[in-house]
């Protein structure tokens, strides 16, 4: 165990620098910097060469990143060139949020993917089955926007429940982010469950045709002691990893639907970040983005270990 999660911090951080490398590249390939986007169209070319004298853009660009690297390795991932703000706590405070969109999300998806995931394997082929499967079919086939869109057209419009955006900002506190979560949270539900439920109900049924869930029927066991004790440990190994990169997914910031509903988290700085070439928080949003992927899957990797005992104890499962 020791081994395997030595072996994984260090491709994990190899996995992150390479990411801001990539992220680094990309936006330094588009067209325009921080300056032409802050001055505008209309800006005279004197203008923009001192913009990027004081932003520091007029430096050579591996100079650049190999300061921004040596600030991030003590914390300091610089200012943003928009605003001057700190980069750390604006990134923090949308971190925040969609933290909490996550959370939700994460308690109200994962337990019903997985139960639904469950009863698809255990009544395979029949109408709970074809339910399920068509529901998580059209989870996998829609678009995060189109499901959206409907959840304002039906709870905001036709049926006024729920707000339809977020009117809130960054420094939003939980009392006013909490009555407009929940249309962003069921858009994501949907997006969320559909993979699950059908790596679960495909887990569920291997299982369930596998030598000791029949040696467990034979020696009596009852259906909740066989479903809880046999299959559903079992079922959730393989399901884990699709688990961790869909929360991964999540706290790395879901762009499409943050947008959607205006609301004040990572995706949507991101947006604004690369609209504005604001390089230090596209960077800093890029590594934790690329620490949750690689945290989940360690976790998830883990968690398998911790359910199988054949992946702890290798050579006695021979």
């Amino acid at each position: 165990m020791i081994s395997l999660f030595a072996k994984r911090v260090g491709w994990s951080l190899v996995t992150v620098l390479l990411s801001t490398i990539l992220v680094f590249t990309a936006i330094q390939s588009l067209p325009g910097d921080a300056a032409t986007q802050i001055l505008g169209q209309n800006a005279t070319p004197e203008a923009v060469a001192t913009l990027r004298s004081q932003l520091g853009l007029d430096e050579p660009a591996i100079s650049r990143f190999f300061s921004w690297l040596g600030g991030a390795f003590t914390g300091d991932f610089g200012t943003s060139l928009l605003d001057g703000k700190s980069v750390g706590a604006e990134v923090g405070r949308a971190l925040l949020n969609t933290s909490l969109l996550a959370a939700v999300t994460i308690l109200v998806g994962i337990t019903l993917s997985v139960v639904l995931g469950l009863l698809a394997g255990l009544f395979r082929d029949k109408w709970p089955d074809a339910t399920i499967s068509t529901l998580a079919l059209v989870g996998m086939s829609v678009p995060e926007f189109v499901v959206a869109t409907v959840l304002v057209l039906l709870f905001s419009i036709y049926i006024p429940i729920f707000p339809a955006v977020v009117v809130a900002g960054q420094d939003a506190s939980l009392a006013e982010l909490l009555p407009s979560i929940w249309l962003p949270a069921a858009a994501l539900v949907c997006a969320l469950s559909a993979y699950i439920i059908r790596m679960m109900r495909t887990s569920v049924i291997d299982v369930l045709d596998s030598d000791f869930v029949l040696t467990a029927r034979l020696k009596g066991n009852s259906t909740s002691r066989l479903v809880f004790k046999h299959i559903l440990p079992s079922a959730m190994l393989p399901t884990l990893n699709v688990i961790a990169m869909n929360i991964a997914w999540l706290i790395g910031g879901v762009v499409v639907v943050e947008s959607i509903f205006n609301y004040p988290g990572i995706g949507t700085l991101m947006i604004r970040s690369v609209q504005t070439r604001d390089l230090p928080t596209i960077l800093m949003i890029t590594v934790l983005s690329a620490l949750t992927y690689v945290l989940c899957n360690l976790l998830a990797d883990l968690a398998a270990h911790l359910l199988n005992p054949r992946l702890r104890f290798p050579r006695s499962a021979k």
